[in-house]
């Protein structure tokens, strides 16, 4: 019995002091991430979904909800795709003139392969691996659908193909509100596909990003609250050292 299991990673967030937020609260989508969103509920609401599963962070269970309203299904948060752990979390990066400039941060980058300044590659490929049977169990001879992060889906699909986990952050083929998508034969994995159906949307800035940095369609963007600014909220998203997809 054929089951494809998709990984969407979320949309644009509104993040325009390029904070790494990785799992910081209060981070939420922008108004184009909400239009990426609602165009992939477009795209695919027709298929033959029948699991949800998100990431607890806010950016993620907003990606998921127009999808979840049109296929008339309940989101499953899920712990264990979320986003990555990462020391840099909160601080602006970039190599120009983020956190990588102090030499207080270069202790953390000594090893690329686990990484050393973060959650370890093969922690994140056994969760987020786990989260993938377990869909691909509940929508069995269906399709189920996770919303995560960059850096958790793109080292899944490199678990699920075999491949080392070291690589370049910019050569990532995940971008906002992209689709990894897994088709198994009973428990066989038989096939992995990429699809973009939101790609018309992405600003180029955006595309090859390691994290996202949106403002919207326009700036400052007419949100109720703004990044970090409500403590209870959850977190919103992937790397090298960054991982906030």
């Amino acid at each position: 019995m054929t089951t494809t299991v998709h990984l969407l990673r979320h949309g644009e967030v509104y993040n325009p002091e390029g904070i790494l937020y990785g799992r910081a609260p209060g981070f939420v989508l922008s108004d184009r991430g909400m239009a990426m969103a609602e165009r992939v509920a477009d795209r695919i609401g027709d298929r033959d979904i029948t699991h949800i599963v998100a990431s607890p962070l806010e950016r993620a269970q907003q990606t998921a909800g127009p999808l979840a309203t049109v296929r008339g299904v309940e989101i499953v948060t899920d712990e264990r795709v979320i986003e990555s752990e990462n020391i840099f979390e909160g601080k602006p990066f970039s190599v120009g003139d983020g956190v990588l400039r102090r030499p207080s941060a270069w202790k953390y980058l000594w090893n690329p392969f686990r990484p050393s300044w973060g959650e370890p590659y093969h922690q994140v490929a056994a969760r987020m691996w786990a989260a993938v049977e377990d869909a691909r169990d509940a929508a069995d001879g269906h399709e189920a659908l996770i919303v995560s992060h960059q850096l958790p889906i793109w080292i899944c699909r490199l678990h699920a193909e075999k491949r080392r986990f070291l690589h370049d952050p910019r050569r990532r083929q995940c971008t906002l509100c992209s689709l990894t998508s897994f088709t198994f034969e009973g428990t066989e994995l038989t096939a992995v596909s990429y699809s973009e159906p939101a790609g018309d949307m992405i600003p180029e800035a955006e595309r090859r990003a390691a994290f996202s940095s949106g403002t919207g369609f326009t700036e400052p963007n007419d949100l109720e609250a703004q990044p970090g600014s409500h403590p209870g909220a959850h977190p919103a998203d992937d790397t090298a050292p960054g991982s906030d997809g």
